[in-house]
């Protein structure tokens, strides 16, 4: 696991305040007729392995070798009201603005 924050550039006032508006945001209660909704997307490389992983075995850890095979690319994207724990994830074999227009519609 590991920590990550955003630092503004220096001085920039504009950011700042964005920023704490969306904290802000964040905190409200909840309210079923005006939902918080976070959106994300990610590109991500498919990979496969070129040799078959040797299963672990007693006093031994599973070995998988360095060596892929580059597979395509998709692009997940995910959904999620953190106040009700609702979640909705689809992967594309693209992201286009079209892909992104169908996710947002759905």
């Amino acid at each position: 696991m590991k920590s990550q924050w955003c630092i503004p550039p220096g001085e920039d006032a504009a950011f700042v305040a964005a920023m704490e508006d969306i904290l802000d945001l964040y905190s409200l209660p909840y309210d079923k007729n005006c939902p918080v909704i976070c959106m994300d997307e990610k590109p991500y490389q498919l990979l496969d392995e070129c040799r078959e992983p040797i299963p672990m075995q007693p006093g031994k850890p599973k070995r998988v070798d360095n060596e892929y095979k580059r597979m395509g690319t998709c692009s997940v994207f995910v959904f999620a009201e953190p106040l009700t724990g609702w979640v909705y994830t689809n992967a594309r074999e693209r992201r286009t603005s079209i892909d992104w227009a169908h996710e947002i519609k759905e």
